[in-house]
């Protein structure tokens, strides 16, 4: 694993990295967008390539379920099946057998669960987990982990970390694919002490890098910014730190500035397709009847394909008659915010104006804070 710190904010724990994998490089503070079933949802790989887009997600549970890992074999590895040559990370499958699964039980060994689609059993574990994304190929492998619930008893919280620590451990020595990094998730709910020991001991285990998780689960804000502040001043400064299911402006910003470099969330296409649109300035429904007549770009300034080409009362009319193109042209320009948003994040850090930048952003209540995993 090669990353580097290029350069550290003066004012902040603020940093730009760079991160090689065996499919690319990645410059970080970088914004990964979620695809979670082979496909960012509404565009093509080359519509990422053109909208700036560095790493894509995929998911464990996800396509464990479907296709399988057959079919991905057969297909030559997660790469070559959905036709994107860039860095790949997928998530271990935690976070969904803990939110999505109908019927769970946890025992030492992992959980056994109902699938989602259609009630059938599967079990998913450190070593199942690690296979199936030994399969994938992916660049980035996450731990299997135990995402805790918010609100979460001391008690609860204590043991499910410690399984969590014994986990990695499993996870970190299954074989991986050829060039594969391993992350590893601290956990802990609200409790800082047990994030600490949590992240203490992941760093004895050693991975390539490591991830906040357990955050974004419906926590208020002020406790997920003390769960990342708990968390990354015991993780190395020479290892990306990632911060799983963020993707709010001015929350990324916050992070950055306590030394996070790594965001994942499906935020710009779930809300693409409810017809909102992210600019700099908040959030916009495009949906709204006021929209109706305004003939000027979903965003102004903005040089995306739709901002370029079509009007917000163009946009709006797709959306509310259920055409298909409204919900892509939204996807295109939401992807390209966020990729644009970080571009510009690495170019004030580099420029020593991220101070600037981080104030200038506004509240993240200007982004409504719908689910975001």
């Amino acid at each position: 694993m090669d990353f580097k710190v290029i350069k550290e904010d003066a004012g902040s724990e603020a940093r730009l990295g760079r991160l090689e994998t065996a499919h690319g490089t990645v410059d970080t503070p970088v914004f990964m967008d979620v695809g979670t079933l082979g496909s960012v949802k509404a565009l093509e790989p080359r519509d990422l390539v053109e909208l700036g887009t560095q790493v894509v997600l995929g998911n464990t549970y996800h396509l464990l379920l479907r296709p399988g890992p057959e079919v991905i074999a057969a297909a030559g590895g997660l790469h070559r099946f959905m036709r994107w040559d860039g860095p790949i990370l997928t998530d271990s499958g935690g976070f969904q057998v803990f939110s999505l699964a109908r019927m769970r039980k946890f025992t030492e060994e992992g959980c056994r669960f109902n699938s989602h689609l259609d009630g059938h059993e599967f079990f998913l574990g450190p070593k199942e987990s690690m296979a199936m994304q030994r399969t994938l190929g992916s660049d980035i492998a996450m731990v299997f982990d135990e995402c805790l619930p918010y609100p979460c008893d001391r008690a609860r919280a204590e043991a499910s970390v410690a399984r969590t620590v014994r986990w990695a451990e499993r996870c970190r020595g299954e074989p991986r694919a050829d060039g594969q990094q391993v992350f590893g998730i601290v956990q802990g709910g609200v409790y800082g002490d047990i994030r600490r020991r949590c992240a203490e001991e992941l760093v004895k285990i050693g991975f390539d890098g490591y991830a906040v998780g357990g955050v974004s689960v419906g926590e208020p804000e002020e406790e997920m910014y003390r769960a990342v502040e708990a968390s990354v001043p015991f993780l190395p400064k020479d290892r990306p730190r990632y911060v799983m299911g963020l993707g709010v402006m001015r929350q990324m910003a916050e992070c950055v500035a306590r030394g996070v470099d790594m965001f994942d969330c499906v935020i710009p296409t779930r809300i693409a397709r409810h017809g909102t649109a992210i600019t700099r300035r908040g959030n916009i429904a495009i949906k709204a009847a006021k929209y109706a007549f305004d003939q000027g770009p979903v965003e102004e300034g903005c040089e995306c394909y739709c901002c370029r080409n079509f009007s917000r009362s163009y946009v709006r009319h797709l959306l509310a008659c259920g055409e298909i193109l409204g919900l892509r042209l939204l996807t295109i320009h939401n992807v390209l915010a966020l990729n644009r948003f970080m571009a510009d994040m690495r170019a004030a850090i580099a420029a020593g104006t991220f101070g600037e930048f981080r104030r200038a952003l506004p509240p993240a209540s200007a982004n409504q804070l719908f689910e975001t995993r």
